[in-house]
């Protein structure tokens, strides 16, 4: 049994405690992140990356074995997707505690502020790890509180009382369609165990699978409970302004990683266990995914804040991943992993970008600012580097997974172009779209004449460009080099294919 996971999990959820109980908010919160980011690397170094379809370095303490109720373990373990999804956990939570303002500054509880990151970034990381069922789901649950608390006690603007209980009514509801799925999944596979290795063993079973009729209505909740958490159309109204008026750490954290957290589900839970209803009801993922990337694009394009535009940037950016998923096959699907880690860690490096902006401006609209880069050059290259990599132009983690991802809705093609080969055609104008509101938001933001009467802060330090030099090196490293990442992606989803398939 190893251990290693149990304390990358704990190590954050035990310093949010330590940080409630009196020790240094923001020393505490950043050695935590940097130590939990060194032991997830060391992880990585360590990956078998020839092993198909099982976790590594797992470990498991059963809980609560008793008759006519599922086994209860806490359980953890990782494949290469989880491996991926933990590495952009580990990676954001250190760049957003990076970027976080001095206890000094913050107005109300540091100890709160602080413990709030680590406790979401906690969160985060045992539901990616969490091999058991009943812990995945509560490891997402316990990230969300602090989330609702930051946009409601230390959010930006007027309304984000509203805009927490906005996306507590909506998580929630969200949360409670996807616990109703989960439960139907556990018990219609028996109702013995919440160990995802077992219950995926079970629906692989000819004697044990769920019935195709079944496979349909349980897809069928798994996919609004999962697609609300991850903004799929049209479910998608509770994020734009929930990120615009999130803490930047906060909007990192949520927008970058656990926004991923239904995707995963999706990948993890609902296509092994009902993969014929995920068959049924592809061409409504179609047709929604679409509304992601060119409807929800356009809403992007029509935004004049930095903040909504980037909002509803992530939003549409969701409907790619949609798109390798409904490929179904092995190129799609890690195509689709691998956006994950890409998007999360560029939306995360622009809100990080963005919350600067609006500390030393006082605002995001872009028609109140203009002309930054003449005499903050040193922000304008990153920031344009952000969004050439949010656009996805070559030689950025984005452009990789991208491509990997329209690949893979053409592997499969027969002699006539099907659903979803149009589907890719039309999705791909999203390219352009993307490219048209990160380019107008720099032009608007950095070129032209300063602005008049606009004190000009001083240039960004070392101390805070750190965090943004670490996720630009990032999606730089893996946008020249994707294996990388796809060394430990393609096995997993090579594994998950073999389960899925029986």
């Amino acid at each position: 049994m190893s251990i290693i996971l149990e304390i990358i999990v704990f190590l954050p959820l035990i310093a949010a405690i330590a940080i409630g109980l009196g020790a240094p908010a923001r020393f505490s919160a950043l050695g935590t992140a940097a130590i939990t980011l060194l032991l997830t690397l060391i992880v990585a170094v360590r990956f078998d990356t020839n092993v198909e379809g099982s976790f590594q370095f797992a470990s498991s303490r059963t809980l609560l074995d008793m008759e006519g109720f599922p086994t209860l373990s806490l359980a953890f373990g990782i494949d290469g997707i989880s491996l991926v999804l933990l590495l952009l956990a580990t990676l954001v939570m250190l760049a957003a505690v990076l970027v976080s303002p001095q206890e000094r500054e913050i107005k109300g509880s540091s100890k709160l502020y602080y413990l709030s990151l680590l406790l979401i970034g906690g969160g985060a990381i045992g539901a990616f790890t969490a091999t058991d069922l009943f812990f995945l789901y509560a490891f997402h649950e316990l990230a969300l509180i602090p989330t609702f608390l930051m946009i409601g006690i230390f959010g930006h603007g007027e309304n984000r009382v509203r805009t927490a209980w906005t996306i507590t009514i909506y998580l929630g509801i969200g949360s409670l369609i996807l616990l109703v799925g989960l439960i139907m999944a556990v018990f219609a596979l028996g109702g013995s165990t919440f160990a995802i290795a077992d219950l995926i063993a079970l629906a692989k079973s000819p004697e044990t699978g769920i019935a195709t009729e079944q496979q349909t209505w349980i897809f069928a909740f798994l996919l609004v409970g999962f697609g609300i958490l991850v903004s799929l159309f049209p479910f998608h109204s509770w994020a734009a302004p929930a990120y615009a008026e999130a803490p930047a750490p906060v909007a990192m954290l949520h927008a970058g990683v656990l926004k991923k957290f239904g995707l995963y589900g999706l990948i993890r839970i609902a296509m092994p266990l009902a993969p014929e209803g995920m068959a049924a009801w592809l061409n409504v993922i179609l047709v929604l995914l679409l509304g992601n990337i060119i409807y929800i694009g356009l809403v992007t394009v029509a935004q004049k804040k930095l903040d909504r535009m980037l909002g509803y940037s992530s939003v549409m950016h969701m409907g790619y991943v949609f798109l390798g998923l409904a490929a179904m096959n092995q190129l799609g699907v890690s195509g689709a992993v691998l956006l994950m880690f890409a998007h999360g860690v560029s939306i995360a490096l622009l809100f990080g970008l963005c919350g600067w902006i609006r500390e030393k401006y006082n605002t995001v609209h872009f028609e109140e600012l203009g002309g930054i880069a003449s005499h903050l050059p040193k922000l304008g290259l990153l920031f344009a580097f952000a969004a050439f990599a949010s656009a996805g132009l070559p030689g950025f983690a984005n452009f990789a997974a991208e491509v990997s991802v329209f690949f893979g809705a053409f592997k499969d093609t027969a002699e006539s172009l099907g659903w979803l080969q149009w589907t890719t055609i039309i999705a791909l104008w999203g390219v352009v779209i993307s490219a048209v509101y990160m380019l107008r938001a720099f032009r608007s933001l950095f070129m032209g004449p300063p602005m008049e009467k606009m004190a000009s802060p001083d240039e960004l330090t070392m101390k805070e460009r750190l965090p943004h030099f670490l996720l630009l090196a990032t999606l730089i490293a893996v946008g020249f080099v994707p294996e990388l990442l796809n060394q430990f992606i393609r096995p997993a989803v090579e594994g998950l294919f073999l389960l899925t398939a029986g």
